[in-house]
């Protein structure tokens, strides 16, 4: 490849084009984040990040070239894809994006409003003029670095084409905050997420279910409702805390310091805090860590929906609990309403019966494997 690219990204731009504009996380500290590896924060310059969209479009002519081998065809046929994929497989990803209709675009690392604005809208203005069918531009960024932005600079952002920040709230408890070494209170997530939407920006705030473990999950869930009450973001995505080895939380989990919590208390859990969760947000439950997916809709007029969806769950007995949570964690099942194929049931019953004939915590054991997920 012949420009850079970050790891990772959100679910919902799997269908965007990637475009690097600083390298990593300048916090790089959250106990429970294992993004960047504790690799040293870069901001790239602007003549390399403008080199990369060059090259980029390079990429897209030589897409397109193919293209014009399938003359009469509508659109971008799927036969023009798997030729791609043959012949030049090293353009399969701008091909692919194309193919979903080359609309979207997410910049890369962890938080680009660290860049200079003006720097970064040059960025923007440059790449709009570069792929001129381009209609959403998003990034992630910290609640803190938001709140050091001016509103008028982050106008500015929106006019040179950025249209939505995605922010890891995690957490609206300062006390959990704190122990997580986040880097940020819950009053600076307010102002950062105000800030924001006041520019015109769309905004989205992550949630970590599970981040309190057993010690502070009432105090997760109660003042995460309240900040997120608060801003009132366009999009509240849902996500679930994973043990795995590498990030400095793990340490803590194996000398029992930290104690996560199951499914039973993770349905409790997000179940409070719905319940004191109040705006026009729109839920969304776009990660498969999620135990419920269901979970999903708008605050205002899908909340009796989604606290339902929990109500189901927690209402169910034990046993078939214990199915559930171990047929979605192992992919098994995607809905509750899955649990009605007796197929699908009896597979999950068949690898209970195994786990326990070997001696194994179940609990234990879907801790440790939802830790082979990012």
């Amino acid at each position: 490849m012949s420009y850079e690219q970050g790891p990772i990204r959100p679910p919902s731009e799997a269908e965007s084009l990637f475009v690097r504009v600083t390298r990593n996380c300048p916090w790089n500290k959250c106990l429970f984040c294992p993004a960047y590896k504790r690799k040293k924060f870069s901001r790239r310059p602007v003549d390399e990040i403008k080199a990369d969209i060059l090259e980029m479009k390079k990429e897209v002519d030589k897409v397109k070239s193919y293209l014009s081998k399938f003359n009469g065809a509508d659109g971008f046929p799927r036969e023009a894809l798997e030729l791609i994929y043959r012949q030049e497989p090293e353009l399969l990803q701008i091909a692919l994006w194309l193919f979903r209709g080359g609309k979207n675009v997410f910049l890369q690392d962890g938080d680009n409003l660290n860049m200079p604005a003006e720097k970064l809208a040059e960025v923007l203005t440059f790449l709009r003029e570069q792929f001129p069918t381009v209609e959403r531009i998003t990034t992630y960024a910290r609640s803190k670095t938001a709140c050091r932005r001016s509103v008028s600079e982050l106008k500015m952002l929106k006019d040179a084409g950025l249209t939505r920040v995605h922010i890891g709230l995690e957490s609206g408890h300062d006390p959990l905050l704190k122990y997580m070494d986040k880097g940020v209170t819950a009053e600076e997530h307010v102002e950062g997420g105000l800030k924001i939407k006041e520019a015109g920006l769309s905004l989205s705030e992550y949630v970590l279910l599970g981040l309190g473990g057993r010690a502070m999950w009432k105090g997760h869930a109660l003042d995460t409702a309240k900040v997120l009450s608060r801003i009132d973001p366009h999009y509240i995505r849902i996500r679930t805390l994973a043990i795995r080895e590498g990030i400095p939380l793990y340490e803590q989990y194996q000398a029992g310091e930290f104690e996560p919590l199951d499914d039973d208390g993770l349905a409790l859990e997000e179940k409070l805090l719905f319940e004191n969760l109040s705006g026009s947000s729109y839920v969304v439950s776009d990660h498969m860590l999620n135990l419920l997916e269901e979970v999903q809709g708008s605050l205002a007029h899908d909340k009796p929906f989604m606290l339902g969806v929990m109500d189901s769950y927690l209402s169910m007995t034990e046993e078939k609990r214990a199915n559930f949570s171990l047929g979605r964690r192992m992919g098994i099942y995607r809905y509750l309403r899955d649990m009605n194929d007796m197929g699908l049931f009896n597979q999950v019953e068949g690898v209970r019966k195994r786990l326990r004939d070997e001696g194994k915590d179940i609990a234990q054991f879907l801790t440790e494997y939802k830790g082979r997920y990012v």
